[in-house]
């Protein structure tokens, strides 16, 4: 079941890895809306980052804050500053999964176990959720690719 789960955190099982979609996007396209969408490449993978990183901080951290839904979700930009602002967040993203799949792989890691942070929420849950939701916003980043004509 763990191997499975990590298959599915990496995603592709079923639709274009992220891990290929970013390699479409040009730098100059990032941070433009394509019409009648609310947010542009970078504003929606911004929020992917995010919303991964703060699931892992309610997984793992003891004091964890809720950041402010939804502002606090996204980024205040359209695009990034520059272009090391971009490989940054990009490497956040997959250093963040790493650690994900890490913890999943450790023996001592119960998938049932309740969360820190929940008496309700367990391990396999918070994991299902950085899988849907990535996979629900990955599907979102290949449509702005296709409507800049990027893919």
């Amino acid at each position: 079941m763990k191997e499975q789960l990590i298959k599915h955190l990496q995603g592709g099982e079923a639709f274009t890895p992220i891990d290929q979609i970013l390699e479409e996007i040009t730098f100059e396209k990032l941070g433009e809306r394509p019409y009648g969408l609310p947010y542009s490449f970078y504003e929606l993978f911004y929020h992917i980052v995010f919303a991964q990183q703060d699931i892992f901080e309610y997984i793992s951290n003891n004091n964890y804050k809720a950041p402010k839904w939804p502002d606090g979700y996204w980024p205040k930009e359209q695009a990034p500053n520059n272009e090391q602002a971009w490989e940054d967040l990009k490497n956040k993203f997959f250093k963040d999964r790493e650690e994900l799949i890490k913890l999943i792989q450790q023996s001592e890691t119960d998938l049932n176990q309740t969360i820190k942070n929940s008496d309700k929420h367990s391990l396999f849950r918070e994991l299902l959720l950085i899988v849907e939701h990535n996979a629900y916003h990955t599907g979102q980043l290949l449509i702005i690719l296709r409507l800049l004509n990027l893919h």
